[in-house]
C-alpha cells in the first residue's frame, strides 16, 4: 500500500502537514478551536500539532482517516510515546486534545462514535509551583525602581509598570500585553481585562501599581509610533508591546534577586495569588481575580500556602 500523501491542514496562524484523508477535517477541527472555542492561536496550535502525531501514527499502519481509528488504535499511540520517553504531562495533554477532537468529530459526524470516551487520561503527580516570597517581590521592583533612576527613562518606568500590574493584578501576559488606555480605570483602581474564551473581568490594581502605571503613562507619548494605537504598554519600537518581551523582562529582572527562583511572569501570578490567600483572602474572590474558570484550578494556591506554613512550624517548632 502506497503511503497517503502529505497534505497541509491550516489552523489559526499555523501549518501542520498530514496524511492527506485527516486535512480536511483537522482544518475544520482548527476553526472550530479558534471561532467557536475562542482558543488563542498558541492552543490551536498545539492541538493541531498532537492531533497530527496521531495521524501520521495512524496512518503509517494503514488507518488513513479518523472514521478508522478505533480505541485500540488510540491506547497504542499513547504506548509507543510512553515507551519513547514522553513525560506524563506530554501525554496528558497529548490524550486531551485526542479526546477533544474525536468528541468534536463525532458531533459533526466525521466519526460513526467517539473512540476516545474511554482513553484514560495518564494520571499526573501533584507538583506544587515555585513561588517568591514577600521580600523577593519587594526586591524585584525596587531593582526595578533604581534602574529607572531619576531620569525616567520612559522603557525602564514601562518595566517597572509591568512587573508591578502582573504581580499587584495576578493577570496573565497575554491579558497584560492585550490592555489599551481606556482599560484603566484609575478611578476606582481597577483594570479591565479581557481572558481567556473572551470573557471581560474587571481586576483591581493596588496604590503601588496604579501609580506605576501612571507615572508609565505620563513618559508613554516619548515612545509613540503611527502605529501606537491605544496600547497600553509599548515595545521598544513604539507598538503594543510582544509577550516574548515581557516575558524575557521578567527572567531578566529575576537575576537582580539571587535567592529568588527564576519562575518567569507566570510565577508573579502564582506569588500574587499564595499571598493573597496567605492573608486570609477567601478562594473564590482569587479564582475571579484570576479568571479561572473552575475553582479546582485555584486551589493548588490552597496547597501552596498549606506547604509554607508547613514549612516554617517544622522550621521554628522545637517539637516540630
Amino acid at each position: 500500500m502506497s503511503a497517503p500523501v502529505p497534505t497541509y491542514t491550516r489552523g489559526v496562524g499555523c501549518e501542520v502537514e498530514v496524511p492527506g484523508p485527516w486535512a480536511e477535517a483537522m482544518t475544520r477541527f482548527g476553526e472550530h478551536l479558534a471561532l467557536e472555542r475562542h482558543n488563542s492561536a498558541h492552543t490551536v496550535r498545539a492541538y493541531l500539532s498532537d492531533v497530527g502525531e496521531l495521524a501520521r501514527f495512524c496512518s503509517a499502519r494503514g488507518t488513513t482517516t479518523p472514521a478508522g481509528v478505533s480505541l485500540a488504535d488510540l491506547r497504542r499511540w499513547l504506548g509507543d510515546q510512553r515507551a519513547s520517553g514522553a513525560a506524563p504531562a506530554t501525554l496528558a495533554r497529548r490524550t486531551g486534545a485526542v479526546r477533544t477532537f474525536f468528541g468534536w468529530a463525532d458531533h459533526e459526524g466525521i466519526t460513526e462514535g467517539d473512540p476516545a470516551t474511554a482513553l484514560r487520561t495518564p494520571k499526573l503527580g501533584r507538583r506544587l509551583p515555585e513561588t517568591l516570597s514577600r521580600d523577593d517581590v519587594r526586591e524585584l521592583i525596587e531593582a526595578a525602581m533604581c534602574r529607572a533612576g531619576e531620569d525616567e527613562d520612559p522603557l525602564a518606568l514601562r518595566d517597572v509598570a509591568i512587573l508591578e500590574v502582573l504581580y499587584g493584578s495576578g493577570i496573565r501576559v497575554s491579558e497584560l500585553c492585550g490592555l489599551d488606555l481606556g482599560d484603566v480605570d484609575s478611578q476606582r483602581s481597577l483594570l479591565r481585562v479581557l481572558g481567556k474564551g473572551d470573557k471581560q473581568r474587571s481586576v483591581p490594581l493596588g496604590v503601588p501599581g496604579m501609580r506605576a502605571v501612571e507615572r508609565w503613562q505620563l513618559v508613554r507619548a516619548r515612545c509613540l509610533v503611527p502605529d501606537s494605537g491605544e496600547a497600553l504598554f509599548l515595545g521598544a519600537r513604539g507598538r503594543r508591546i510582544d509577550p516574548r518581551v515581557v516575558r524575557r523582562l521578567v527572567h531578566t529582572s529575576l537575576r537582580a534577586v539571587p535567592q529568588a527562583p527564576d519562575v518567569g511572569p507566570h510565577g508573579l501570578r502564582h506569588a500574587m495569588a499564595t499571598h493573597l490567600l496567605e492573608g486570609g483572602a477567601d478562594l473564590r474572590s482569587v479564582q475571579e481575580m484570576l479568571g479561572h474558570a473552575s475553582l479546582a484550578t485555584t486551589q493548588i494556591y490552597t496547597h501552596v500556602s498549606d506547604e509554607r506554613l508547613r514549612a516554617a512550624f517544622r522550621q521554628a517548632h522545637p517539637r516540630a
